[in-house]
């Protein structure tokens, strides 16, 4: 069964109810923070991510902010920044941006829903998946940035690549 065979066959589904109930099903940690806005724990391999989504009905707008914190010392700031510009343009769909003063790094994207348009339960399943895995993918080489004392390009070097096929 598909995700969204397990919905109603209603057009006015909220998207943050949508957002709750794949919460459930996942079995992630959440809390409903608002009628507009959900916050949840996601596990990863790295880490566990703060994952925050939000709906604006002003402009038709699906807010996700994926976090985690980050405490690169003060005077590895422009390294990190020359990193998340190589990751960033690695990046089609969000990106990442350092949260200075709340030490966290962040992943947003915004998926626009003009016109009236639905997301559907597999759509916002794959945007919180590939927020997950963006954070994944390229959290080594942070880390290996602002600790290890690499080279933005040298610390890419490690980012996983996305595999096609099968070993």
């Amino acid at each position: 069964m598909s995700l969204s065979e397990s919905y109603f066959e209603s057009e006015d589904l909220h998207p943050i109810d949508i957002v709750e109930t794949l919460a459930e099903h996942h079995d992630w940690d959440f809390d409903r923070i608002a009628d507009d806005q959900i916050a949840m724990a996601v596990e990863g391999q790295w880490r566990t991510y703060s994952i925050t989504l939000a709906w604006s009905g002003y402009d038709e707008t699906l807010r996700l902010i994926c976090t985690f914190e980050m405490e690169p010392p003060e005077d590895k700031h422009g390294a990190l920044y020359e990193v998340l510009n190589s990751v960033n343009d690695m990046c089609w769909a969000g990106a990442f941006t350092y949260w200075a003063e709340q030490k966290l790094m962040v992943y947003r994207y915004g998926l626009v829903m003009g016109g009236g348009q639905m997301a559907h339960p597999e759509q916002i399943d794959k945007l919180i998946g590939a927020a997950v895995s963006a954070a994944e993918r390229f959290y080594p080489a942070m880390q290996l940035v602002v600790w290890g004392d690499r080279t933005a390009k040298d610390a890419m070097q490690v980012a996983i690549a996305e595999a096609y096929g099968r070993a």
